[in-house]
């Protein structure tokens, strides 16, 4: 099966909207990728094959349960999820946090090239980022334990906002650490395509 072939079948069986003009950006990015990771090591995974479902379909995965329009996700990596919730909802806008410089220069080459105007890479820690009106939603993927997520994000979120981590299985005792404040509002299982892990995302609301 092609990649292109693969991501289709994934996006239908998970649901989310992901027309032709989307899925082609996604398939760019992995091409962009497959060149920067020969120099800069950005996915330990070699098989493109195994990108599209761990990487991309991952990412998608989430998507029905991201608020925007203003989204930041936190210690992206390579963009994972950010770049890519970015090219699913061109409405929304994104801000992808990486500190690792290698990382975030791979991130504005492919904002550049596949002309992403609505994503904002900010190179430095996420403790230091500063948002006008805060986000909708403040997501990660394997960024740290829930209490550092939600502690060293706390200043970007908006009233009535959302953060969104997303696991591999059900972190019970990070989810027993949280701070008083923070209150878990949904844990909702994620069926990625092709992937077999569990994984699932921690919805998280002040009060």
């Amino acid at each position: 099966m092609t990649l292109a072939a693969q991501l289709a079948a994934g996006v239908a069986e998970l649901g989310v909207e992901a027309g032709p003009e989307t899925r082609q950006k996604l398939l760019a990015y992995l091409e962009l990728m497959a060149k920067w990771n020969r120099v800069y090591n950005l996915t330990a995974l070699r098989n493109p094959g195994e990108w599209v479902t761990h990487h991309l379909l991952d990412s998608l995965s989430v998507l029905p349960h991201i608020q925007g329009p203003m989204v930041v996700d936190a210690g992206s990596g390579a963009g994972l999820p950010g770049l890519v919730l970015a090219m699913a909802r061109p409405d929304w806008q994104v801000v992808s946090v990486e500190a690792v410089d290698k990382k975030a220069a791979f991130q504005r080459q492919v904002a550049a090239e596949l002309a992403l105007a609505n994503v904002r890479i900010e190179g430095c820690r996420v403790e230091e980022v500063r948002l006008g009106g805060g986000a909708d939603t403040v997501v990660s993927r394997a960024f740290s334990s829930l209490a550092d997520f939600v502690k060293l994000t706390r200043h970007l979120l908006k009233p009535g906002g959302q953060w969104a981590a997303m696991k591999g299985r059900l972190p019970q005792e990070e989810i027993a650490a949280l701070p008083a404040d923070v209150r878990v509002r949904e844990i909702i299982e994620l069926k990625v395509p092709g992937l077999n892990a569990e994984r699932c995302v921690v919805l998280m609301g002040r009060g």
